[in-house]
């Protein structure tokens, strides 16, 4: 191993040893690097450039997604690389060898990822700053930790029998509208990716969002950024990678998988509806869950999205 040389950067950087270290190729700023460590075991790094030590951003979102890893994990529900080291200026995960979607494999992990859904979260948000690609995404604990139950809810009726979680469910549409959809709705209208009218379209199903919303959901553990390239399958099962990970609204997850064509998407629907059935019209809420990502997309990839985000939120508006 070499000065300077990939391997010797992820030691210094992590502490790890490191047997060798081959480019990927890079994503957000950062190198992509398969490792192999003592003992043959394969690992995949994701690391700062070498010309530039890491940014504030780029630790942070090393954090965050270690974060999201362990928190998923904890669920074993649906499995998730090891993190093996994380520091400012790395990440390294367990290697997963890449196989094929089946049938059987997507009905299982319907099944796993509504487990995994079930196993809940205290609020909505995480306690940790999230990213999504390269932008921050506001985790912000909603209710803050020790607040009281909120409204009505605290007093009296089914909601209250089941605890606090459940009553939090009441506070999502809200959450959502201003942790997940306004904030990148201002970024891709500044940037010109969206024109005043797309915005007012979007801002017109914010006013909505209490009724659009659908009936109230306790917090669940959602992996936050699960379109089909975050599903890895192996081993005849379904692997979640890059997580975005926080408590939130499980339809979230779902309508991602729609967004970019996960395949067998029947049967992971099939699977998850065996295990925990989704509220009546969930597919007509499919695309206000949409929003979100495709807002992420205008701000990253400019005016391309802009007739896919005003399409969503047309069609989240007819509900």
């Amino acid at each position: 191993m070499t000065s300077g040389s990939p391997a010797s950067r992820i030691a210094q950087l992590t502490g790890l040893s490191v047997r060798e270290a081959r480019v990927a190729g890079t994503q957000h700023g950062y190198q992509h690097l398969m490792l192999t460590l003592p003992g043959g075991r394969r690992a995949f790094a994701k690391v700062a450039a070498a010309a530039a030590p890491a940014s504030d951003d780029m630790s942070a979102a090393f954090a965050a997604e270690a974060n999201s890893l362990r928190w998923l994990a904890e669920a074993k529900a649906v499995p998730v690389p090891e993190v093996l080291a994380v520091s400012p200026g790395a990440l390294v995960i367990e290697m997963i060898p890449p196989g094929h979607a089946s049938a059987g494999a997507a009905f299982g992990f319907g099944a796993g990822l509504a487990r995994l859904h079930a196993s809940g979260a205290d609020a909505f948000g995480a306690p940790w700053p999230g990213f999504i690609a390269s932008l921050p995404l506001d985790n912000t604990l909603t209710p803050p930790p020790g607040s009281p139950p909120p409204g009505p809810a605290a007093q009296a009726g089914p909601a209250a029998q089941a605890g606090p979680a459940a009553q939090a469910g009441s506070l999502w549409p809200q959450w959502y509208a201003s942790r997940r959809l306004l904030p990148y709705l201002r970024r891709a209208t500044d940037s010109g990716a969206l024109r005043p009218e797309d915005a007012r379209l979007v801002e017109s199903v914010l006013d909505r969002i209490d009724e659009l919303a659908g009936p109230a959901e306790p917090p669940s553990r959602i992996h936050g950024d699960c379109w089909a390239g975050n599903v890895l399958w192996s081993g005849d099962r379904g692997w979640l990678i890059d997580p975005a990970a926080h408590g939130g609204h499980r339809e979230t997850d779902l309508a991602m998988l729609a967004l970019f064509g996960a395949p067998h998407l029947d049967r992971i629907l099939a699977g998850y509806n065996d295990t925990a059935p989704l509220a009546a019209g969930w597919r007509a809420r499919v695309p206000l869950h949409q929003l979100h990502p495709l807002l992420v997309h205008a701000c990253l990839f400019g005016a391309s999205y802009r007739e896919e985000v005003h399409a969503a939120a047309r069609a989240a508006l007819a509900g």
